[in-house]
């Protein structure tokens, strides 16, 4: 059995009374690729969130390997091996590929550190490696603003693996994908699992279907099912919250 590389126990927060997450326990194990869906409003970009430091709980426990994220602000989460990819993509829209992977490299001291960072070997086979497994190298020397939807998604999360994390969270991936490029998708996530842990959140019953193993259902705030794909859609509770008849 893997050990848990994130461990959230008993974690609440709470927004003018109103408790967006309430007394959540929920377990990742090491290089496992966990599925968090529900309805709207369940929790589910809010536990992200407080995974990353963005925001704070009120009460409650996240555990990273040795780490209690609780304590730590979003730059030290993300050097302690977390790394976010929200909803929206997030890149420089007039560097091309090459750069936005450059600047994401972790001794490259962001957008302006990197105009001075010398480009040596290994930072460009690692910039090649990651633009190959998203399926941009070809891409390299197109700005980041001339990619498609989809293109600039697998960029973000390239500007991710440049900095190799050990816990990627995943905000609804492949929302305004093409089928196409949510099949390649899937493809890259099961790439990624066993080198990497993943918490993805998504609505896409195929997509979810394709890379899921254990698939937790959030619903006000809490842990509603868990288990298969097929063992959650077969729930009632779930069938009635939140994927109707």
């Amino acid at each position: 059995m893997s050990a848990v590389i994130l461990s959230v126990k008993d974690l609440t927060v709470s927004f003018d009374g109103f408790k967006a997450v309430s007394n959540l326990d929920l377990d990742v194990e090491e290089d496992e690729l966990r599925v968090v869906i529900g309805p709207n409003g369940a929790g589910k970009t809010t536990l992200l969130d407080m995974i990353c430091g963005k925001t704070k709980p009120t009460s409650g426990s996240i555990r990273f390997k040795d780490l209690e994220l609780t304590k730590l602000n979003e730059y030290n989460i993300v050097r302690a091996g977390v790394g976010r990819k929200f909803q929206t993509p997030s890149t420089y829209e007039d560097l091309v590929v090459f750069e936005n992977l450059q600047i994401s490299y972790p001794d490259a001291r962001g957008v302006v550190g990197s105009l001075f960072y010398r480009r040596d070997a290994k930072v460009v086979e690692k910039i090649n490696e990651v633009a190959q497994r998203i399926y941009l190298r070809d891409h390299l020397h197109t700005k980041a603003g001339r990619l498609s939807h989809g293109q600039k998604q697998w960029l973000e999360i390239g500007m991710l693996l440049m900095q190799d994390p050990k816990l990627l969270l995943l905000d609804e991936p492949v929302a305004g994908m093409t089928d196409e490029e949510t099949a390649r998708t899937a493809e890259l996530f099961l790439t990624l699992k066993g080198k990497h842990s993943l918490m993805v959140v998504e609505h896409d019953m195929s997509f979810i279907r394709t890379i899921s193993e254990i698939v937790t259902v959030l619903c006000d705030g809490a842990v509603l099912a868990q288990g298969t794909l097929d063992e959650v859609q077969a729930d009632e509770r779930v069938i009635e919250v939140y994927l109707g008849r």
